[in-house]
């Protein structure tokens, strides 16, 4: 709860001095309108994407799953882009605006008034913290959390009792409101319009998505479908969604109206510091300076609920695609990694809070409109209620696409991790592809009973590519390998038959089904990479019949460059000098080494 709120509740620090440069003297009417959204809208289609991906993977893996093959692996590219865009830029912001409270704040001395450098001391604080350890993260989140909301109950609440006890300052707020947009229902429509742009406050569903592996479910719950785990993290995101409500609504309404309008803008005292404004101006600095240490610890802290989302997004993914090293399931390398771009994006953006908003909010948005599609595409799919989710869909997407037109540096940014991205994981793909890629080999009982009958002296087997199946086509390449490899009709032979599978997949376990052919045995399985699934299967046999096999294969006739192209697409081409590779890299020893035979 905590992980999740030191992102979703530190949007309080600098969220009601946004909503007033954005909406005005309406900025009031445009939160409500947010909130509105927040609990008939956001809550209801998150808590129905946590009971789809229980185990933190949100709407992405949702996606995957929605679509077959390469599109849905450049679909999930596409949106880790954005994913890493919002996250990274959570982190970079919230350093930053707690960077501003620091400087702002009237004990801090003149010395401390360099933004960037502050800030990048405040990210790599976060970075030790990590490579630390992870359950220490966790456990200064819940500090942290409890302190701010408590004094941010207490600025809210002194607010609105000031207002209480002046009783003149609401009407005079309608008249200011009347005044500039003539009407009610004008006011309500600009809200409507205006609303986009406080997006930021939507930012805490998609990380309470992403640390739900951390939920604590019930004893008995099934690892498929965990209900205790779903229960509590609905319970997890209803608390916060509620929690948030009522921070947002009540801010908006005490700074929007006791606040100098000057005071908002760039280089005014509450600029970016609204409830901090208040604090120091009513309460006193003691009581503002303990609000902004407060304030600048949860800041600070909300890039871990980021760093959580990151490090339970990528090794989901890239390494299951072949796209990323195995070390890049190891959260200390990627807490580097992370880091380092963070200080980047800091630079490029001089740590300017408001210079990143537009990018936060874009890839905050993209992956909630991913998130309410997928969940439509679900609904629709089994038949129950899916209209409401399109309609939010394209409320997403029509806040999306302001924000996008208004402040396209989101998209930008998007475009680079992307780009990044895709080509990082081409490259990796391609420099792990002649890696074994099987995880375990599973063979069925008749498979079996084909190696455990001892083949004699040597276990023999034929390559074959998958055809008709009939009995002729056995006798045809029996005879063929009988020639080119001078093979006895006493030696007792195997086929093996590799079907090309999902080709975007990158590994897994390699199921091996014994069939017999009129008097030919043959073993078949399906595999996204050929060369591979025999390679792995040739070890196989060797590990359980003791004997070092022998594979038989035909030369293929054309130009190697371009079955190497056709490998790296679709799994297939030159098979026996790739599996030959193959072998080459899995087993060191070439004593021990599976022989490929070519004729």
């Amino acid at each position: 709860m905590c992980l999740t709120g030191v992102d979703y509740f530190s949007t309080l620090g600098y969220q009601p001095g946004i909503a007033f440069l954005a909406a005005g003297i309406i900025s009031p009417l445009a939160t409500l309108v947010l909130v509105l959204l927040t609990l008939f809208g956001a809550l209801p289609m998150y808590r129905r994407v946590a009971e789809l991906s229980p185990h933190g993977q949100g709407s992405i893996s949702l996606l995957e799953e929605l679509l077959p093959r390469w599109r849905g692996k450049a679909l999930v590219l596409c949106l880790l882009g954005f994913a890493a865009t919002g996250f990274i830029i959570t982190i970079t912001l919230s350093a930053a605006d707690a960077t501003a409270h620091i400087i702002e704040n009237p004990l801090t001395p003149d010395s401390f008034n360099h933004p960037i450098l502050l800030t990048l001391i405040l990210l790599a604080g976060l970075g030790a913290i990590f490579l630390k350890g992870f359950r220490e993260a966790v456990g200064l989140a819940i500090p942290i959390v409890a302190v701010y909301l408590l004094l941010n109950v207490i600025v809210v609440a002194w607010g609105l009792h000031h207002l209480w006890q002046h009783p003149e300052a609401l009407p005079a707020w309608r008249t200011l409101a009347l005044a500039e947009h003539g009407s009610w229902t004008r006011m309500i429509g600009v809200a409507l319009v205006l609303f986009p742009h406080l997006a930021l406050g939507l930012s805490g569903f998609e990380t309470g998505v992403a640390v739900m592996p951390l939920v604590q479910g019930d004893p008995d719950d099934d690892p498929k479908h965990p209900k205790g785990r779903i229960r509590n993290a609905r319970k997890l995101l209803t608390t916060a969604a509620l929690i948030m409500s009522v921070m947002l609504v009540g801010s908006s309404i005490v700074t929007t109206t006791l606040i100098p309008p000057e005071a908002f803008r760039e280089g005014g005292e509450a600029y970016g510091r609204a409830l901090a404004y208040l604090a120091h101006d009513h309460l006193g600095h003691t009581f503002g300076t303990i609000y902004d240490l407060s304030t600048v610890a949860i800041l600070w802290f909300a890039g871990a609920s980021a760093l959580v989302g990151l490090l339970n997004l990528v090794p989901q993914y890239l390494p299951r695609y072949g796209m990323a090293p195995e070390w890049a399931k190891a959260n200390r390398p990627l807490v580097l990694i992370f880091t380092a771009i963070t200080f980047i994006v800091t630079i490029l953006f001089e740590a300017d809070v408001n210079a990143q908003g537009g990018a936060y909010a874009t890839g905050v948005l993209v992956l909630m409109g991913s998130a309410s599609l997928a969940v439509t595409i679900a609904a629709w799919r089994a038949g129950t209620r899916w209209f409401g989710y399109l309609l939010l869909t394209l409320i997403f997407g029509y806040t999306t696409l302001v924000n996008i037109i208004d402040r396209p540096e989101g998209l930008k940014i998007a475009n680079i991790f992307i780009i990044g991205i895709v080509i990082s994981s081409m490259v990796s793909r391609v420099l792990r592809s002649t890696e074994l890629r099987v995880q375990s080999v599973e063979a069925d009982d008749v498979a079996r009973q084909f190696l455990d009958d001892a083949f004699g002296g040597a276990v023999r087997i034929i390559a074959n590519r998958p055809d008709t199946g009939l009995p002729e086509e056995y006798e045809h390449k029996l005879k063929e390998a009988m020639e080119s490899h001078h093979l006895t009709p006493d030696d007792a032979v195997v086929f093996v038959e590799v079907r090309p599978g999902d080709v975007s997949e990158f590994s897994g376990v390699l199921r091996v089904r014994g069939v017999t052919v009129d008097r030919h045995r043959v073993l078949r399985c399906v595999s996204p990479a050929i060369p591979n699934a025999i390679a792995a299967l040739l070890l196989y046999v060797r590990d359980r019949t003791g004997m070092i096999p022998h594979a038989y294969f035909g030369w293929t006739e054309g130009n190697p460059i371009v079955y190497l192209m056709k490998f790296l697409a679709f799994g297939e081409g030159d098979t026996a000098p790739v599996t030959r590779e193959v072998l080459r890299q899995s087993e060191p020893d070439p004593l021990r080494r599976p022989r490929i035979h070519v004729g």
